[in-house]
């Protein structure tokens, strides 16, 4: 065998490699799309950026969505009824806040029995648990844990990747919890490329890492009313009920941003004055 003739079979083994590989990525795509995650479309939020605040209205009607579709498995254990009718918040009046709060059953004691006892919630209270702890949350969800709504629009975030990060340093834009939640809610879908879910009891989620997620599709159209003539779709009530935990993780977000805005205002004052200062002290130094 000539030298040519070993280069040629050499270089045509390595094209039937180059191409067996590429077959077997091909192959492979559909599994590897299958499983990617898929970043959530960002949505236009009241209260993003410097100056953002909370739609009261909006933050009401993503309590209602709360109150009627999500306490009954997810816990609200930092937020208290006082929060209700604070500035910056849904905008209830005191009384709305307490009759709330009283329509809420809330344990304390002991008593001088030493036994624990229930009573209606005052406006200092916090929004009870709906179970009494992890392992009973758990047994009443298939093993599945629901997280507490506190915090959750701070703790769930996703990477929005060059070059958006540099225009959310600008901008300031921080709202990614809220984008991940409403696409989370609006995400139910028929599983892709033929999956299976790997158990039962999961149902495919577009947003969710994994794409299988515990809980059944929380809402329908139609299944929260509006009196205010917002339209009753899934699309506005992740919309809504986003916001609201947005506001839950951070209720005085409106009181945070003003005093932000006076202390730069200072500091551009206060800056300007001592550079005048400078200038007038050191004006006859050569």
């Amino acid at each position: 065998m000539t030298m040519a003739n070993t280069t040629i079979g050499r270089a045509g083994r390595a094209l039937a490699a180059a191409a067996a590989l590429g077959l077997a990525g091909l192959s492979a795509a559909p599994a590897q799309a299958a499983g990617e995650t898929v970043k959530p479309p960002a949505q236009s939020w009241s209260f993003s950026g410097p100056f953002g605040k909370y739609d009261a209205g909006q933050l009401q009607r993503g309590f209602k969505i709360y109150s009627e579709v999500c306490a009954s498995c997810h816990a609200l254990s930092l937020v208290a009824f006082r929060n209700l009718h604070e500035y910056g918040g849904p905008g209830f009046t005191e009384d709305q806040a307490r009759a709330i709060a009283e329509d809420h059953k809330v344990q304390d004691g002991p008593n001088d029995a030493g036994e624990m006892f229930e009573r209606p919630g005052r406006l200092s209270d916090r929004f009870p648990k709906p179970f009494p702890n992890e392992n009973a949350a758990r047994a009443a969800n298939g093993g599945a844990y629901p997280p507490d709504f506190s915090l959750l629009a701070k703790a769930r975030t996703y990477e929005r990747g060059f070059p958006t990060f540099l225009f959310d340093i600008v901008t300031q834009y921080q709202e990614q919890g809220p984008d991940y939640i409403h696409a989370l809610l609006t995400g139910y879908a028929e599983p892709k490329h033929g999956e299976k879910p790997p158990r039962p009891g999961l149902h495919y989620n577009t947003y969710f890492p994994g794409h299988w997620i515990a809980m059944a599709q929380p809402i329908q159209d139609g299944q929260v009313e509006y009196t205010d003539g917002t339209p009753a779709t899934v699309d506005q009530y992740g919309k809504d009920i986003a916001a609201f935990m947005m506001w839950a993780a951070e209720p005085h977000m409106a009181a945070r941003k003003g005093t932000g805005m006076v202390v730069l205002i200072f500091l551009l004052i206060f800056g300007a004055l001592l550079y005048f200062t400078k200038r007038r002290v050191w004006s006859a130094v050569h």
